[in-house]
């Protein structure tokens, strides 16, 4: 009962701590670095699995993928872009953080549920999973709609500037 209430506020803690990240990136203009660095140092948690507690069945993982990947819609469908004069912003979404805060309400709700016929090491191992899915699965997102809006940008740059004063 203890791990599961600390993991809690461990979780809520770190879901603040992205909304408001998110809030404060939403000031500077977007890159594919800063889209692509979140995955990958998250991916360093996956390091967690060295050790025998936290090992999941090869069922487990594909179970918990799938649920990260699906929460990710959520996180897809309010996360978009838009150009201002010659950069690309993240466009802030009044939805995010009630999503945000919804998914990981359900997170701990699921946790909770499960965590009484799994063990707590088998439970993180699987929630790590599942937000590393969501995670990965919304970056990729966030990259392509980015990536088109470079396109555009990129596009309009390349016609000379007295075409856009007529």
């Amino acid at each position: 009962m203890f791990w599961a209430i600390a993991t809690s506020i461990v979780a809520v803690f770190m879901a603040t701590m992205m909304f408001l990240i998110r809030m404060k990136a939403a000031q500077k203009p977007a890159s594919v670095k800063k889209i692509i660095l979140p995955p990958i140092f998250m991916s360093t948690g996956s390091l967690m699995f060295l050790i025998p507690m936290f090992r999941v069945t090869w069922m487990q993982v594909l179970e918990a993928f799938s649920v990260g990947v699906i929460f990710s819609v959520f996180l897809i469908y309010t996360s978009n872009f838009e150009i201002k004069g010659k950069d690309i912003y993240l466009k802030p979404s009044k939805a995010f953080v009630f999503i945000l805060f919804g998914l990981l309400l359900l997170r701990i709700i699921l946790k909770t549920i499960i965590g009484q016929s799994i063990s707590v090491g088998t439970t993180s191992g699987m929630f790590f999973i599942l937000a590393f899915g969501m995670i990965v699965t919304w970056r990729i997102a966030m990259l392509i709609k980015f990536l088109r809006l470079k396109r555009e940008l990129d596009a309009r740059k390349s016609i000379p500037e007295f075409v856009h004063q007529k």
